[in-house]
């Protein structure tokens, strides 16, 4: 009789600690879209404005220089870090799949400690602070000529895409029974057939998976840009720090920034959340 109170109080208290989490990671999103949408004058006033008059010259002034619409001309210049991203970070994620996937293929399907040690050593690369590679590798780059390239920024990418590919994908290789490898090679199978027409398949949920989490790290990743990149490939996470001035930081054009280069995340989230449902609860591959 006394257990109903204490479950409808376990449930009010579960309940309630879900909607304090779920209002600890939506109101800095309100909170910059919001911001994107007011002038300077409703950003600074003190105590916060949550009732304003909406505006989009924040937006035009990043996406238009400050013109009309129609006066678009040329490519402006956030538009420019924007497609510098999207060139790197798409190119790093097909380059990472290209090299990660049998790399990850041959460390997961033989239990060895020596395959555990390699592939320890590939999530180490991403765990390492960033800092101990980039600055030997700007010496490097600048010597052949990579610095402010596209093909520097894509292998210096590989450093977040590779060891995340490699490591996700070695679990859900491992995942596969070993028999279906062993039937298809006693039909006369050979390991790149086996490879690409059966194991691939198989894992497409994984590298759905791999490859968003891939992307969202690399095309959030500030250090590369900031050392590596020059006017030619600076990316958008360094394009949203250009609204800081020395004499002031303009705050509605940055949060307006920060909401256009999340736009691409939450297209891909979107279009591949299937894949990544999928590979979260990945175990039925059978």
């Amino acid at each position: 009789m006394n257990n109903t109170p204490n479950k409808l109080l376990k449930t009010a208290l579960r309940y309630a600690a879900y909607l304090a989490l779920l209002f600890v990671i939506l109101f800095p999103l309100y909170w910059i879209l919001t911001m994107s949408l007011k002038n300077f004058k409703d950003i600074i006033a003190y105590p916060p404005r949550f009732l304003f008059t909406p505006t989009f010259d924040n937006y035009k002034q990043i996406l238009f220089n400050g013109g009309s619409f129609s006066d678009l001309q040329g490519i402006p210049e956030f538009l420019r870090y924007v497609i510098n991203s999207s060139i790197t970070t798409f190119s790093a994620v097909a380059l990472g799949l290209v090299l990660g996937l049998p790399a990850a293929y041959v460390l997961g399907r033989e239990n060895s400690k020596a395959n555990d040690r390699i592939a320890g050593n590939f999530m180490s690369y991403r765990f390492a602070p960033e800092l101990v590679v980039i600055l030997p590798l700007y010496s490097i780059y600048k010597k052949i000529g990579f610095y402010d390239t596209f093909p520097g920024m894509i292998l210096v990418h590989q450093l977040i895409t590779l060891p995340l590919i490699i490591w996700i994908m070695r679990g859900f290789f491992r995942e596969v029974p070993k028999e279906m490898e062993e039937a298809a090679s006693m039909d006369g199978a050979n390991h790149w057939v086996i490879f690409f027409r059966i194991m691939l398949p198989i894992v497409k949920s994984g590298i759905g998976s791999a490859m968003i989490i891939s992307f969202v790290f690399s095309w959030n990743n500030l250090l590369f840009g900031l050392v590596m990149s020059g006017g030619a490939t600076m990316p958008v996470t360094m394009g949203i720090l250009q609204a800081m001035t020395f004499d002031q930081i303009k705050w509605g054009e940055m949060a307006a920034s920060a909401v256009i280069s999340s736009i691409p995340g939450i297209i891909i989230a979107i279009f591949a959340q299937r894949f990544l449902v999928k590979g979260l609860t990945m175990g039925a591959v059978k």
